[in-house]
């Protein structure tokens, strides 16, 4: 869990990075969409290191997605079984219920959605709304120019920004880094700093082009 989600936060700043070029225009940003494509020639195939990327990253959601699903059989068969939760006094309602436990599940199945939709929306062209384009800049404008798509893509954000939250420090834990009470403090500041650093960066864009910023 810990090692695959840290390769996805990895990847998400990265392609947080590719897509601030659209504001340095259009021809920037088809200029690295197309050199991402021919990255490694003429020692690897057309978008060879682009598929690389993409079977690592796979390969990482399948690997999640399956420790999540191992993880919620052990903390069910912990409890008893049922819907029972561990019993706590820091909640009203004594039993364990944290924004994470609540969150991360159906917060990691909206990620999931929305990156299908993602896909067949800007990398397969499948759907278009705002209209189609040859140009990747141009795909990106048009989608982010329509309000339910930019809606959808917050909401989509915000779920990821959870995710994020918890799960970077509580991933740095789980591989040794949480040693002290004051390291622990800065691996928070850190998962802190890491989301809002993501979040802003990913939405950045479709505001921008919504409000009338960047055409």
């Amino acid at each position: 869990m810990a090692a695959s989600g840290l390769i996805m936060v990895l990847y998400l700043l990265a392609h947080m990075y590719g897509n601030l070029k659209l504001f340095a225009g259009q021809d920037a940003f088809d200029s690295y969409a197309h050199h991402l494509r021919t990255l490694g020639e003429p020692l690897l195939p057309h978008k060879g290191a682009l598929w690389a990327i993409r079977v690592v990253l796979l390969a990482s959601v399948a690997a999640h997605f399956y420790a999540a699903i191992v993880l919620w059989a052990r903390a069910r068969k912990a409890r008893g079984g049922g819907n029972r939760r561990y019993q706590t006094s820091r909640n009203k309602r004594g039993v364990q219920r944290s924004y994470a436990s609540f969150t991360l599940r159906w917060g990691g199945i909206v990620i999931l959605l929305f990156v299908v939709f993602h896909l067949l929306n800007f990398t397969w062209g499948t759907i278009h709304p705002g209209g189609a384009s040859p140009s990747p800049y141009q795909r990106v404008v048009n989608g982010f120019s329509v309000w339910w798509l930019v809606l959808a893509y917050t909401v989509a954000m915000v779920a990821v920004a959870f995710h994020l939250r918890h799960g970077i420090s509580s991933a740095l834990t789980t591989l040794g880094a949480n040693t002290s009470a004051a390291v622990r403090q800065r691996l928070r500041l850190l998962a802190y700093v890491l989301t809002a650093i993501i979040t802003v960066g990913f939405l950045l864009p479709p505001y921008s082009i919504l409000f009338g910023l960047v055409r």
